[in-house]
């Protein structure tokens, strides 16, 4: 009686990792491996018949179990899948084209599930146990993960991947995919060329990364640029005198952490013509304003539903970082941001640039917000929404750094 196929992949797996260089972990090298899978296929095929379509299937599948991350190893190679979100060994998820479905495949049991965890963070240098059961990492293609163990997650272990683009993103390339218009990109190149303090805010999922990465894209090759991330995501492209900065978490004794803020501080050391702060969320946040109010230039993202809320939140930050006034806060924001681009994520599942305002001052104890682009939606087409980005109407007051870069 021919097995099914996960009665048959269980089998072959079985007889692979009986051999002494594969069971142990890196003794046998990727060819080495192939070899031993298409013995036990080629095995197993003399005396049952198989499919090639099954063929080709098990040896995906072992391959990916042993060497690679098991049953959403062919997630991680679908180029246009964005997330991978793994609730437990049964429940798998995934995005496509901004819309969620259920993978259909499932892992073998929590043991093997248990197994890629520990792989993805031992990978990342990081340790993941029941004692520390939260762990931001990433995969050798700077994918982007997220791992929960239980007892904080109840149905099991939590794989969260985020995966990007593996082309190199351009403002070029967002104005192809509608995300901004030729006029805006044109006047972010100035904005950039001219070392203005940027901050990108948007919701989850709305491109905040992606966009950063696309701006760095105009940084003039010849400046030195610092990136400080929790976990290194950033794909600066073009720039020779690059430096990359990853946070550390501390170890299980609560000792040699390295947190952005201590990043942001030896950055400032380091001689940089520009600091790049991947994600700002927390008290580091009135770190990287001291750093642009002291003739660094910078850029940075973080999670809100408007530029005016970015500021908002990043008030509420500073105040967790430092005991001072609200007031001498506010100050700091309205000297070091420049400009704010916020991102949104539309009904069609498209991203594009919804707002991009100037701070333009502090006055009355108030920042003052000069919008200078808004996105005006006027119609569908094909289920897809049509719109552009307008000027609001009120010109640029800070012009002293345009006028300093000569433009």
């Amino acid at each position: 009686m021919a097995m099914s196929d996960k009665e048959l992949y269980a089998e072959l797996r079985r007889k692979i990792l009986e051999k002494s260089d594969v069971c142990c972990a890196g003794g046998a090298e990727d060819e080495r491996l192939y070899e031993l899978i298409d013995e036990a296929i080629c095995d197993y095929a003399r005396t049952s018949h198989l499919p090639l379509a099954q063929r080709i299937r098990t040896r995906k599948q072992l391959f990916a179990s042993i060497r690679g991350f098991g049953v959403i190893q062919e997630l991680l190679e679908d180029r246009d899948i964005t997330e991978i979100m793994v609730n437990g060994p049964r429940n798998i998820f995934f995005e496509k084209d901004g819309r969620l479905s259920r993978f259909e495949g499932e892992f073998e049991g929590l043991a093997q599930l248990n197994d890629i965890v520990q792989k993805i963070a031992a990978g990342a240098n990081r340790v993941i146990n029941e004692a520390s059961p939260i762990v931001d990492a990433r995969l050798g293609d700077g994918s982007r993960v997220n791992l929960v163990l239980p007892p904080v997650a109840l149905n099991g272990p939590i794989v969260t991947i985020r995966k990007f683009p593996k082309e190199v993103m351009t403002l070029e390339r967002l104005i192809e995919l509608g995300s901004v218009d030729l006029e805006t990109a044109e006047f972010l190149r100035k904005a950039i060329a001219a070392k203005l303090n940027i901050v990108i805010s948007g919701g989850t999922g709305t491109g905040k990364t992606t966009f950063l990465n696309a701006l760095s894209g105009c940084i003039p090759a010849d400046e030195r640029v610092i990136t400080i991330e929790d976990s290194a995501e950033l794909q600066l492209n073009g720039i020779a005198n690059l430096v990359t900065l990853e946070a550390r978490n501390s170890n299980v004794e609560g000792r040699n952490g390295v947190s952005i803020r201590d990043l942001i501080k030896t950055a400032l050391r380091m001689r940089p013509d520009r600091i790049v702060v991947g994600e700002v969320r927390d008290g580091a946040c009135i770190d990287m304003l001291q750093a642009l109010n002291t003739g660094h230039s910078g850029m940075s993202t973080g999670h809100a539903n408007s530029t005016a809320d970015m500021l908002s939140r990043m008030e509420t930050m500073c105040l967790l970082g430092a005991d001072i006034p609200i007031s001498a806060v506010r100050r700091q924001i309205a000297s070091a941001i420049d400009l704010m681009i916020h991102l949104g994520r539309f009904r069609d599942k498209t991203r594009k640039v919804v707002e991009i305002t100037e701070v333009a001052g502090y006055e009355h104890d108030e920042i003052i917000l000069n919008p200078l682009f808004k996105y005006e939606e006027t119609g569908e087409k094909e289920g897809r929404i049509e719109g552009r980005l307008v000027p609001a109407g009120a010109p640029v007051t800070l012009t002293d750094k345009f006028r300093a870069a000569g433009l």
